[in-house]
Protein backbone atom coordinates (compact mmCIF):
# COMPACT_ATOMS: atom_id res chain seq x y z
CA UNK A 1 0.00 0.00 0.00
CA UNK A 2 1.46 3.37 -1.03
CA UNK A 3 2.06 5.95 1.70
CA UNK A 4 -0.38 8.85 1.72
CA UNK A 5 1.15 12.19 0.77
CA UNK A 6 1.20 14.80 3.54
CA UNK A 7 0.49 18.40 2.62
CA UNK A 8 3.51 20.41 3.86
CA UNK A 9 1.36 23.28 5.17
CA UNK A 10 -0.83 20.91 7.15
CA UNK A 11 2.29 19.10 8.39
CA UNK A 12 3.72 22.39 9.64
CA UNK A 13 0.49 23.30 11.42
CA UNK A 14 0.13 19.87 13.06
CA UNK A 15 3.75 19.97 14.16
CA UNK A 16 3.21 23.42 15.65
CA UNK A 17 0.13 22.26 17.55
CA UNK A 18 2.00 19.27 18.97
CA UNK A 19 4.89 21.47 20.11
CA UNK A 20 2.53 24.06 21.57
CA UNK A 21 0.62 21.30 23.35
CA UNK A 22 3.81 20.07 24.99
CA UNK A 23 4.77 23.59 26.08
CA UNK A 24 1.29 24.20 27.46
CA UNK A 25 1.58 21.01 29.49
CA UNK A 26 4.85 22.21 31.03
CA UNK A 27 3.37 25.64 31.74
CA UNK A 28 0.40 24.00 33.46
CA UNK A 29 2.84 22.09 35.66
CA UNK A 30 4.79 25.21 36.56
CA UNK A 31 1.76 27.33 37.36
CA UNK A 32 -0.24 24.77 39.35
CA UNK A 33 2.43 22.77 41.22
CA UNK A 34 2.90 23.05 44.94
CA UNK A 35 6.58 22.26 45.60
CA UNK A 36 9.61 24.36 44.77
CA UNK A 37 11.06 21.37 42.88
CA UNK A 38 8.24 21.84 40.36
CA UNK A 39 7.30 25.52 40.39
CA UNK A 40 10.81 26.97 40.83
CA UNK A 41 13.29 24.36 39.59
CA UNK A 42 11.12 22.81 36.82
CA UNK A 43 12.27 19.25 37.56
CA UNK A 44 9.60 17.66 35.38
CA UNK A 45 9.14 16.54 31.79
CA UNK A 46 6.29 15.94 29.37
CA UNK A 47 5.88 13.86 26.24
CA UNK A 48 3.29 12.73 23.71
CA UNK A 49 2.94 9.16 22.48
CA UNK A 50 0.79 7.51 19.82
CA UNK A 51 -1.21 4.34 20.50
CA UNK A 52 1.67 2.02 19.46
CA UNK A 53 3.04 3.48 21.83
CA UNK A 54 5.87 5.44 20.17
CA UNK A 55 7.08 8.82 21.44
CA UNK A 56 5.89 11.39 18.89
CA UNK A 57 7.22 14.44 20.74
CA UNK A 58 9.54 14.88 23.68
CA UNK A 59 9.56 18.09 25.61
CA UNK A 60 12.56 20.38 25.81
CA UNK A 61 12.84 19.20 29.38
CA UNK A 62 15.07 16.98 31.52
CA UNK A 63 17.18 14.43 29.59
CA UNK A 64 17.27 12.09 32.59
CA UNK A 65 13.48 11.77 32.26
CA UNK A 66 12.95 11.68 28.53
CA UNK A 67 15.04 8.68 27.47
CA UNK A 68 13.55 6.44 30.14
CA UNK A 69 9.99 7.45 29.19
CA UNK A 70 10.29 5.44 25.96
CA UNK A 71 10.71 1.99 27.60
CA UNK A 72 8.55 2.99 30.57
CA UNK A 73 5.56 3.86 28.37
CA UNK A 74 5.89 0.47 26.65
CA UNK A 75 6.08 -1.32 30.02
CA UNK A 76 2.94 0.42 31.29
CA UNK A 77 1.06 -0.26 28.05
CA UNK A 78 2.04 -3.94 28.21
CA UNK A 79 1.04 -4.27 31.88
CA UNK A 80 -2.50 -3.02 31.20
CA UNK A 81 -2.83 -4.58 27.74
CA UNK A 82 -6.53 -5.21 27.09
CA UNK A 83 -7.58 -3.14 30.10
CA UNK A 84 -6.98 0.44 28.95
CA UNK A 85 -10.19 2.47 29.01
CA UNK A 86 -11.29 5.99 28.33
CA UNK A 87 -10.91 8.02 31.51
CA UNK A 88 -8.15 5.84 33.00
CA UNK A 89 -5.11 7.47 34.55
CA UNK A 90 -2.08 5.37 35.41
CA UNK A 91 0.65 6.16 37.95
CA UNK A 92 4.10 4.54 38.02
CA UNK A 93 7.61 5.03 39.36
CA UNK A 94 9.16 1.56 39.63
CA UNK A 95 12.57 1.14 37.93
CA UNK A 96 11.82 -2.55 37.47
CA UNK A 97 9.11 -1.37 35.05
CA UNK A 98 11.61 0.87 33.20
CA UNK A 99 11.18 3.89 35.46
CA UNK A 100 14.13 6.17 36.23
CA UNK A 101 14.28 6.38 40.02
CA UNK A 102 11.35 6.12 42.41
CA UNK A 103 11.32 9.80 43.35
CA UNK A 104 10.43 10.54 39.69
CA UNK A 105 6.72 9.75 39.50
CA UNK A 106 4.96 9.50 36.16
CA UNK A 107 1.34 9.88 35.01
CA UNK A 108 0.07 8.20 31.82
CA UNK A 109 -3.24 9.36 30.34
CA UNK A 110 -4.74 7.44 27.37
CA UNK A 111 -6.43 9.77 24.87
CA UNK A 112 -9.44 8.25 23.12
CA UNK A 113 -11.13 9.67 20.04
CA UNK A 114 -14.55 8.38 19.04
CA UNK A 115 -13.99 5.31 21.19
CA UNK A 116 -10.51 4.49 19.87
CA UNK A 117 -7.21 4.81 21.71
CA UNK A 118 -5.12 7.21 19.62
CA UNK A 119 -2.60 8.95 21.90
CA UNK A 120 -1.08 9.07 25.36
CA UNK A 121 -0.16 12.24 27.23
CA UNK A 122 2.62 11.65 29.76
CA UNK A 123 4.04 13.76 32.59
CA UNK A 124 6.92 12.87 34.89
CA UNK A 125 8.01 14.91 37.89
CA UNK A 126 10.47 14.69 40.77
CA UNK A 127 8.43 14.58 43.98
CA UNK A 128 10.01 16.11 47.05
CA UNK A 129 9.47 12.88 49.00
CA UNK A 130 8.51 9.28 48.28
CA UNK A 131 8.50 7.84 51.81
CA UNK A 132 11.25 5.64 53.19
CA UNK A 133 13.63 6.20 56.12
CA UNK A 134 15.38 9.33 54.80
CA UNK A 135 13.59 12.55 53.81
CA UNK A 136 13.60 13.29 50.06
CA UNK A 137 14.45 9.67 49.23
CA UNK A 138 18.23 9.89 48.81
CA UNK A 139 19.62 7.46 51.37
CA UNK A 140 23.41 6.97 51.11
CA UNK A 141 23.13 4.21 53.73
CA UNK A 142 20.66 2.11 51.72
CA UNK A 143 21.82 -1.40 50.88
CA UNK A 144 18.68 -2.27 48.90
CA UNK A 145 15.84 -0.49 47.14
CA UNK A 146 13.41 -1.17 49.99
CA UNK A 147 15.39 1.27 52.15
CA UNK A 148 14.83 4.12 49.71
CA UNK A 149 11.09 4.69 49.46
CA UNK A 150 7.78 3.60 48.01
CA UNK A 151 7.92 1.52 44.82
CA UNK A 152 4.81 2.02 42.71
CA UNK A 153 4.36 -0.45 39.84
CA UNK A 154 1.79 0.59 37.20
CA UNK A 155 -1.48 1.30 39.04
CA UNK A 156 -4.68 3.06 38.03
CA UNK A 157 -5.48 6.11 40.12
CA UNK A 158 -8.46 6.88 37.90
CA UNK A 159 -10.62 4.05 36.63
CA UNK A 160 -12.87 4.99 33.67
CA UNK A 161 -12.92 8.60 34.82
CA UNK A 162 -13.51 7.86 38.52
CA UNK A 163 -10.65 8.81 40.88
CA UNK A 164 -9.40 5.93 43.05
CA UNK A 165 -9.26 7.98 46.25
CA UNK A 166 -8.41 4.89 48.28
CA UNK A 167 -5.26 4.29 46.22
CA UNK A 168 -4.29 7.96 46.23
CA UNK A 169 -4.75 8.16 49.99
CA UNK A 170 -2.62 5.05 50.48
CA UNK A 171 0.22 6.55 48.45
CA UNK A 172 0.11 10.05 49.90
CA UNK A 173 -0.16 8.76 53.47
CA UNK A 174 3.28 7.21 53.01
CA UNK A 175 4.92 10.48 51.94
CA UNK A 176 6.28 13.35 54.00
CA UNK A 177 4.99 16.89 53.45
CA UNK A 178 1.76 15.45 52.05
CA UNK A 179 0.42 18.83 51.01
CA UNK A 180 3.29 19.31 48.56
CA UNK A 181 3.01 15.81 47.12
CA UNK A 182 -0.76 16.08 46.70
CA UNK A 183 -0.39 19.45 44.98
CA UNK A 184 2.23 18.08 42.59
CA UNK A 185 0.09 15.01 41.87
CA UNK A 186 -2.77 17.32 40.87
CA UNK A 187 -0.42 19.38 38.68
CA UNK A 188 0.70 16.25 36.82
CA UNK A 189 -2.91 15.15 36.34
CA UNK A 190 -3.92 18.59 35.09
CA UNK A 191 -1.06 18.74 32.61
CA UNK A 192 -2.07 15.37 31.15
CA UNK A 193 -5.61 16.66 30.71
CA UNK A 194 -4.39 19.84 29.01
CA UNK A 195 -2.49 17.73 26.50
CA UNK A 196 -5.46 15.47 25.84
CA UNK A 197 -7.77 18.45 25.27
CA UNK A 198 -5.46 19.91 22.64
CA UNK A 199 -4.98 16.60 20.83
CA UNK A 200 -8.73 16.01 20.62
CA UNK A 201 -9.24 19.53 19.27
CA UNK A 202 -6.52 18.88 16.67
CA UNK A 203 -8.29 15.73 15.46
CA UNK A 204 -11.63 17.52 15.44
CA UNK A 205 -10.18 20.07 13.04
CA UNK A 206 -8.10 17.92 10.68
CA UNK A 207 -9.39 14.41 11.26
CA UNK A 208 -7.64 11.50 12.94
CA UNK A 209 -6.17 10.05 9.75
CA UNK A 210 -4.58 13.31 8.61
CA UNK A 211 -3.08 13.92 12.04
CA UNK A 212 -1.67 10.40 12.18
CA UNK A 213 -0.21 10.74 8.67
CA UNK A 214 1.52 13.95 9.74
CA UNK A 215 2.92 12.24 12.83
CA UNK A 216 4.27 9.36 10.75
CA UNK A 217 6.05 11.89 8.56
CA UNK A 218 7.54 13.61 11.61
CA UNK A 219 8.82 10.27 12.90
CA UNK A 220 10.28 9.50 9.47
CA UNK A 221 11.87 12.97 9.33
CA UNK A 222 13.67 12.42 12.64
CA UNK A 223 14.79 9.01 11.41
CA UNK A 224 16.21 10.56 8.24
CA UNK A 225 18.13 13.13 10.27
CA UNK A 226 19.76 10.48 12.48
CA UNK A 227 20.33 7.97 9.66
CA UNK A 228 21.97 10.66 7.55
CA UNK A 229 24.31 11.58 10.38
CA UNK A 230 25.26 7.95 11.10
CA UNK A 231 25.92 7.35 7.39
CA UNK A 232 28.56 10.09 7.45
CA UNK A 233 30.49 8.35 10.25
CA UNK A 234 33.04 5.84 8.93
CA UNK A 235 32.01 2.22 9.46
CA UNK A 236 33.85 0.68 12.38
CA UNK A 237 33.87 0.05 16.11
CA UNK A 238 34.69 2.86 18.55
CA UNK A 239 35.15 2.77 22.31
CA UNK A 240 34.91 5.35 25.07
CA UNK A 241 35.59 4.85 28.78
CA UNK A 242 34.72 7.25 31.61
CA UNK A 243 35.63 6.92 35.28
CA UNK A 244 33.00 7.02 38.02
CA UNK A 245 34.72 8.20 41.18
CA UNK A 246 34.33 6.65 44.61
CA UNK A 247 32.04 9.03 46.52
CA UNK A 248 32.74 7.57 49.93
CA UNK A 249 31.13 4.16 49.54
CA UNK A 250 34.47 2.33 49.73
CA UNK A 251 34.13 0.32 46.52
CA UNK A 252 36.73 2.34 44.62
CA UNK A 253 36.49 3.99 41.20
CA UNK A 254 34.58 2.26 38.40
CA UNK A 255 35.04 2.27 34.64
CA UNK A 256 32.00 2.49 32.39
CA UNK A 257 32.71 1.68 28.76
CA UNK A 258 30.61 2.28 25.67
CA UNK A 259 31.37 0.48 22.43
CA UNK A 260 29.74 1.96 19.34
CA UNK A 261 29.55 -0.02 16.11
CA UNK A 262 28.67 1.89 12.94
CA UNK A 263 27.54 0.02 9.83
CA UNK A 264 25.97 2.04 7.05
CA UNK A 265 23.00 3.92 8.51
CA UNK A 266 22.81 1.75 11.63
CA UNK A 267 24.38 2.18 15.04
CA UNK A 268 24.74 -0.35 17.85
CA UNK A 269 25.77 0.81 21.33
CA UNK A 270 27.02 -1.72 23.88
CA UNK A 271 27.58 -0.80 27.53
CA UNK A 272 30.02 -2.55 29.87
CA UNK A 273 29.84 -1.77 33.58
CA UNK A 274 30.89 -3.56 36.79
CA UNK A 275 28.53 -5.68 38.93
CA UNK A 276 25.88 -3.78 40.90
CA UNK A 277 26.79 -2.81 44.45
CA UNK A 278 24.92 -2.26 47.75
CA UNK A 279 25.01 1.52 47.35
CA UNK A 280 22.56 3.96 45.78
CA UNK A 281 24.33 4.50 42.44
CA UNK A 282 22.99 1.47 40.54
CA UNK A 283 21.01 2.29 37.40
CA UNK A 284 18.17 0.12 36.13
CA UNK A 285 17.85 -0.38 32.38
CA UNK A 286 15.17 2.25 31.71
CA UNK A 287 17.18 5.00 33.38
CA UNK A 288 20.34 3.96 31.53
CA UNK A 289 18.59 4.58 28.22
CA UNK A 290 18.48 8.25 29.21
CA UNK A 291 22.25 8.30 29.66
CA UNK A 292 22.90 6.57 26.35
CA UNK A 293 20.51 8.79 24.39
CA UNK A 294 21.91 11.96 25.95
CA UNK A 295 25.45 10.95 24.98
CA UNK A 296 24.25 10.23 21.45
CA UNK A 297 22.40 13.54 21.14
CA UNK A 298 25.32 15.57 22.56
CA UNK A 299 27.34 14.15 19.67
CA UNK A 300 24.61 14.32 17.04
CA UNK A 301 23.42 17.90 17.66
CA UNK A 302 20.52 17.32 15.27
CA UNK A 303 17.69 19.75 14.48
CA UNK A 304 14.12 18.95 15.53
CA UNK A 305 11.77 17.15 15.46
CA UNK A 306 12.77 15.18 18.54
CA UNK A 307 10.83 11.95 18.74
CA UNK A 308 11.36 8.19 18.82
CA UNK A 309 12.12 8.17 15.10
CA UNK A 310 15.62 9.31 16.07
CA UNK A 311 16.34 5.86 17.47
CA UNK A 312 14.82 3.56 14.83
CA UNK A 313 18.28 2.73 13.48
CA UNK A 314 19.93 2.68 16.92
CA UNK A 315 20.11 -0.48 19.03
CA UNK A 316 21.39 -0.66 22.60
CA UNK A 317 22.76 -3.47 24.76
CA UNK A 318 23.06 -2.44 28.41
CA UNK A 319 25.06 -5.53 29.34
CA UNK A 320 23.97 -8.38 31.59
CA UNK A 321 21.41 -7.94 34.34
CA UNK A 322 22.91 -7.31 37.74
CA UNK A 323 25.43 -4.72 36.57
CA UNK A 324 25.81 -1.09 37.52
CA UNK A 325 24.07 0.15 34.34
CA UNK A 326 21.55 -2.73 34.13
CA UNK A 327 20.66 -3.33 37.75
CA UNK A 328 18.07 -5.75 39.05
CA UNK A 329 16.14 -5.79 42.35
CA UNK A 330 16.89 -5.29 45.15
CA UNK A 331 19.73 -2.95 44.08
CA UNK A 332 19.49 0.52 45.68
CA UNK A 333 19.38 3.18 42.98
CA UNK A 334 18.15 6.60 44.10
CA UNK A 335 21.24 8.52 42.98
CA UNK A 336 21.16 6.90 39.52
CA UNK A 337 19.75 9.83 37.55
CA UNK A 338 22.97 11.72 38.24
CA UNK A 339 25.40 8.98 39.25
CA UNK A 340 26.20 6.89 37.20
CA UNK A 341 24.13 8.43 34.39
CA UNK A 342 26.49 11.33 33.76
CA UNK A 343 29.47 8.97 33.58
CA UNK A 344 27.53 6.72 31.22
CA UNK A 345 26.74 9.77 29.08
CA UNK A 346 30.42 10.72 28.97
CA UNK A 347 31.40 7.20 27.91
CA UNK A 348 28.91 7.18 25.02
CA UNK A 349 29.90 10.68 23.92
CA UNK A 350 33.60 9.77 24.02
CA UNK A 351 32.99 6.70 21.86
CA UNK A 352 31.25 8.79 19.22
CA UNK A 353 34.01 11.37 19.33
CA UNK A 354 36.52 8.64 18.52
CA UNK A 355 34.50 8.18 15.35
CA UNK A 356 34.24 11.90 14.53
CA UNK A 357 36.89 13.93 16.41
CA UNK A 358 35.75 17.16 14.75
CA UNK A 359 32.56 17.02 16.84
CA UNK A 360 34.38 16.77 20.18
CA UNK A 361 33.10 18.84 23.12
CA UNK A 362 33.93 18.94 26.81
CA UNK A 363 31.94 17.32 29.58
CA UNK A 364 29.60 19.33 31.77
CA UNK A 365 29.97 19.39 35.55
CA UNK A 366 28.46 16.37 37.30
CA UNK A 367 25.72 16.71 39.90
CA UNK A 368 26.85 17.19 43.49
CA UNK A 369 23.86 18.35 45.52
CA UNK A 370 21.87 18.21 48.72
CA UNK A 371 18.37 17.77 50.08
CA UNK A 372 17.03 19.42 53.22
CA UNK A 373 14.26 18.55 55.68
CA UNK A 374 13.01 19.62 59.08
CA UNK A 375 10.08 21.15 60.96
CA UNK A 376 8.58 24.47 59.91
CA UNK A 377 7.30 26.17 63.06
CA UNK A 378 5.63 28.89 60.97
CA UNK A 379 3.07 26.39 59.71
CA UNK A 380 3.57 23.61 62.28
CA UNK A 381 4.34 21.06 59.62
CA UNK A 382 7.22 19.07 58.21
CA UNK A 383 9.13 20.38 55.22
CA UNK A 384 11.32 18.47 52.79
CA UNK A 385 12.80 19.38 49.43
CA UNK A 386 15.48 18.60 46.93
CA UNK A 387 17.53 21.77 46.52
CA UNK A 388 17.96 21.94 42.76
CA UNK A 389 19.92 25.18 43.11
CA UNK A 390 22.58 23.13 44.88
CA UNK A 391 23.37 21.01 41.79
CA UNK A 392 23.83 23.82 39.29
CA UNK A 393 27.25 23.31 37.73
CA UNK A 394 29.11 24.58 34.68
CA UNK A 395 28.64 23.60 31.04
CA UNK A 396 31.46 22.21 28.92
CA UNK A 397 33.32 24.32 26.37
CA UNK A 398 33.21 23.63 22.65
CA UNK A 399 35.51 24.23 19.68
CA UNK A 400 33.98 27.68 19.21
CA UNK A 401 33.03 29.07 22.62
CA UNK A 402 33.46 29.01 26.39
CA UNK A 403 31.09 26.89 28.45
CA UNK A 404 27.99 28.51 29.92
CA UNK A 405 28.03 29.35 33.63
CA UNK A 406 25.60 27.77 36.11
CA UNK A 407 23.87 25.77 33.40
CA UNK A 408 24.49 22.15 34.39
CA UNK A 409 24.59 19.51 35.61
CA UNK A 410 25.12 17.30 32.60
CA UNK A 411 22.16 15.06 33.42
CA UNK A 412 19.74 17.99 33.10
CA UNK A 413 21.56 19.82 30.31
CA UNK A 414 20.31 23.32 31.04
CA UNK A 415 16.67 22.46 31.70
CA UNK A 416 16.77 23.03 35.47
CA UNK A 417 16.37 26.49 36.97
CA UNK A 418 17.50 27.70 40.38
CA UNK A 419 14.45 29.72 41.28
CA UNK A 420 14.50 32.96 43.22
CA UNK A 421 16.42 32.82 46.50
CA UNK A 422 13.64 34.82 48.15
CA UNK A 423 11.05 32.23 47.11
CA UNK A 424 13.09 29.41 48.65
CA UNK A 425 13.46 31.39 51.87
CA UNK A 426 9.72 32.06 51.82
CA UNK A 427 8.91 28.39 51.27
CA UNK A 428 11.20 26.94 53.94
CA UNK A 429 12.56 28.13 57.33
CA UNK A 430 16.07 28.82 56.05
CA UNK A 431 18.45 31.69 55.27
CA UNK A 432 20.49 31.44 52.10
CA UNK A 433 23.70 33.34 52.75
CA UNK A 434 25.29 32.94 49.34
CA UNK A 435 24.45 31.77 45.87
CA UNK A 436 26.96 32.65 43.17
CA UNK A 437 29.66 31.57 40.76
CA UNK A 438 32.87 29.97 42.01
CA UNK A 439 36.24 31.44 41.03
CA UNK A 440 38.56 29.02 39.16
CA UNK A 441 35.83 26.37 38.91
CA UNK A 442 35.62 26.32 35.09
CA UNK A 443 37.95 23.83 33.40
CA UNK A 444 41.02 25.45 31.81
CA UNK A 445 41.29 25.46 28.03
CA UNK A 446 41.65 27.62 24.95
CA UNK A 447 37.94 27.89 25.57
CA UNK A 448 37.18 27.87 29.30
CA UNK A 449 34.56 25.65 30.91
CA UNK A 450 31.55 27.29 32.53
CA UNK A 451 31.72 28.14 36.24
CA UNK A 452 30.07 26.10 38.95
CA UNK A 453 28.20 27.53 41.93
CA UNK A 454 28.29 27.86 45.72
CA UNK A 455 25.01 27.58 47.68
CA UNK A 456 25.19 28.27 51.44
CA UNK A 457 22.28 27.73 53.83
CA UNK A 458 21.46 28.07 57.54
CA UNK A 459 18.27 26.84 59.30
CA UNK A 460 16.26 29.48 61.12
CA UNK A 461 15.04 28.06 64.43
CA UNK A 462 15.11 24.23 64.33
CA UNK A 463 17.64 21.59 63.41
CA UNK A 464 17.72 20.75 59.71
CA UNK A 465 18.60 17.41 58.15
CA UNK A 466 20.90 17.76 55.13
CA UNK A 467 21.59 14.82 52.80
CA UNK A 468 24.26 14.96 50.08
CA UNK A 469 24.33 12.97 46.86
CA UNK A 470 26.30 12.80 43.62
CA UNK A 471 30.01 12.89 42.80
CA UNK A 472 32.50 15.06 40.92
CA UNK A 473 34.29 15.86 44.18
CA UNK A 474 37.68 14.49 43.17
CA UNK A 475 37.68 14.07 39.39
CA UNK A 476 36.83 17.29 37.50
CA UNK A 477 34.69 17.42 34.36
CA UNK A 478 36.59 16.02 31.39
CA UNK A 479 38.14 18.54 29.04
CA UNK A 480 38.54 17.99 25.31
CA UNK A 481 41.11 18.54 22.54
CA UNK A 482 44.07 18.84 24.88
CA UNK A 483 42.43 20.81 27.69
CA UNK A 484 43.98 20.26 31.09
CA UNK A 485 43.75 22.05 34.43
CA UNK A 486 46.72 22.45 36.80
CA UNK A 487 44.47 23.77 39.59
CA UNK A 488 42.14 20.80 40.20
CA UNK A 489 40.86 21.42 43.74
CA UNK A 490 38.78 24.45 42.71
CA UNK A 491 37.13 22.56 39.86
CA UNK A 492 35.49 19.79 41.89
CA UNK A 493 32.55 19.74 44.25
CA UNK A 494 32.41 19.49 48.03
CA UNK A 495 30.29 20.25 51.09
CA UNK A 496 31.59 22.74 53.67
CA UNK A 497 29.99 22.63 57.12
CA UNK A 498 30.86 25.50 59.47
CA UNK A 499 30.37 24.97 63.23
CA UNK A 500 31.84 27.02 66.06
CA UNK A 501 34.03 28.95 63.65
CA UNK A 502 35.55 25.78 62.20
CA UNK A 503 34.85 24.60 58.64
CA UNK A 504 34.89 20.91 57.78
CA UNK A 505 35.15 19.81 54.16
CA UNK A 506 33.10 16.71 53.28
CA UNK A 507 33.51 14.83 50.01
CA UNK A 508 31.41 11.74 50.85
CA UNK A 509 27.65 11.33 50.54
CA UNK A 510 26.43 11.87 54.10
CA UNK A 511 23.45 12.70 56.30
CA UNK A 512 24.22 15.74 58.49
CA UNK A 513 22.27 17.63 61.14
CA UNK A 514 22.70 21.41 60.75
CA UNK A 515 21.68 23.52 63.74
CA UNK A 516 20.64 27.20 63.78
CA UNK A 517 23.83 29.25 63.74
CA UNK A 518 25.64 26.63 61.69
CA UNK A 519 26.06 26.80 57.93
CA UNK A 520 26.33 24.29 55.12
CA UNK A 521 27.76 25.33 51.77
CA UNK A 522 27.47 23.06 48.74
CA UNK A 523 30.05 23.76 46.04
CA UNK A 524 29.47 22.49 42.51
CA UNK A 525 32.04 21.68 39.83
CA UNK A 526 32.53 23.66 36.65
CA UNK A 527 32.47 22.35 33.09
CA UNK A 528 35.43 21.01 31.17
CA UNK A 529 37.61 23.21 28.96
CA UNK A 530 38.40 22.82 25.26
CA UNK A 531 41.88 23.00 23.73
CA UNK A 532 45.28 23.89 25.13
CA UNK A 533 44.77 26.48 27.92
CA UNK A 534 48.14 28.09 27.07
CA UNK A 535 46.63 29.07 23.72
CA UNK A 536 43.85 31.08 25.35
CA UNK A 537 43.97 34.75 24.42
CA UNK A 538 45.78 36.59 27.22
CA UNK A 539 43.23 39.41 27.27
CA UNK A 540 40.42 36.88 27.72
CA UNK A 541 42.23 35.56 30.78
CA UNK A 542 42.58 39.11 32.11
CA UNK A 543 38.86 39.69 31.52
CA UNK A 544 38.09 36.47 33.42
CA UNK A 545 40.17 37.75 36.36
CA UNK A 546 38.34 41.07 36.29
CA UNK A 547 35.01 39.26 36.29
CA UNK A 548 35.94 36.99 39.19
CA UNK A 549 35.90 33.81 37.10
CA UNK A 550 39.65 33.16 37.36
CA UNK A 551 42.03 34.16 40.18
CA UNK A 552 45.49 35.63 39.64
CA UNK A 553 46.96 32.34 40.85
CA UNK A 554 44.65 30.40 38.56
CA UNK A 555 45.70 32.53 35.61
CA UNK A 556 49.34 31.64 36.28
CA UNK A 557 48.86 27.93 36.97
CA UNK A 558 46.14 27.11 34.44
CA UNK A 559 46.91 29.55 31.64
CA UNK A 560 50.54 30.60 32.09
CA UNK A 561 49.45 34.25 32.36
CA UNK A 562 51.52 36.20 34.91
CA UNK A 563 50.02 39.36 36.36
CA UNK A 564 52.58 42.05 37.25
CA UNK A 565 50.20 44.43 39.04
CA UNK A 566 47.14 43.02 40.86
CA UNK A 567 45.54 46.48 40.99
CA UNK A 568 45.68 47.27 37.27
CA UNK A 569 45.88 43.63 36.11
CA UNK A 570 48.84 44.52 33.95
CA UNK A 571 50.34 41.42 32.35
CA UNK A 572 54.03 40.60 32.73
CA UNK A 573 54.54 39.81 29.06
CA UNK A 574 58.06 38.40 29.40
CA UNK A 575 57.13 36.09 32.31
CA UNK A 576 53.98 35.03 30.51
CA UNK A 577 55.86 34.19 27.32
CA UNK A 578 58.42 32.23 29.34
CA UNK A 579 55.76 30.28 31.27
CA UNK A 580 53.85 29.41 28.11
CA UNK A 581 56.98 28.42 26.24
CA UNK A 582 58.05 26.14 29.08
CA UNK A 583 54.67 24.42 29.01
Amino acid sequence: MAERQVDPITLSVVRGVLETTQREMTMALEKTARSSVFNLAHDYSTALFNHTPEMILQGQDIPIHLGSLIPAMKAVNKFFDGDINEGDLILHNDPDYAGSHIIDTCMYYPVFYKGELVFWTVCKGHLTDIGGPVPAGYNPEAKEIFAEGLRIPPVKIWDKGVPRNDVLNLLLTNMRARRDQEGDFNALIGACQVGARNLIALMDKYGKDVVQDCIEELLAMANRHMSGLIAKVPDGTYTGTAVLEDAGHGFGDFDITATVTIKGETCHIEIASPPQIPYFINSYEGNSYSGVYLGLMMFAQLPPPYNEGLYRNVTVDMGPKGTLCNAKPPAPHMNCTTTPMETLTDAVRLAFEQAAPEKVSASWGHANGCNIAGWDTRHDEEYVTMVLASIISGAGATASQDGWHACGPECCFGALTSGDIEMLEHSYPIIIHEYGLMTDSGGAGKFRGGSGTRWEVEPLDRDMTLITFGEGRRIPAMGAAGAKSAMVEKKVGRLEVTRDGQTRIITDNVIETIKPGERAANINPGGGGYGNPFERDVQKVVADIRNGLVSIEGARLDYGVVIADPETLTVDKAATAKARAAA
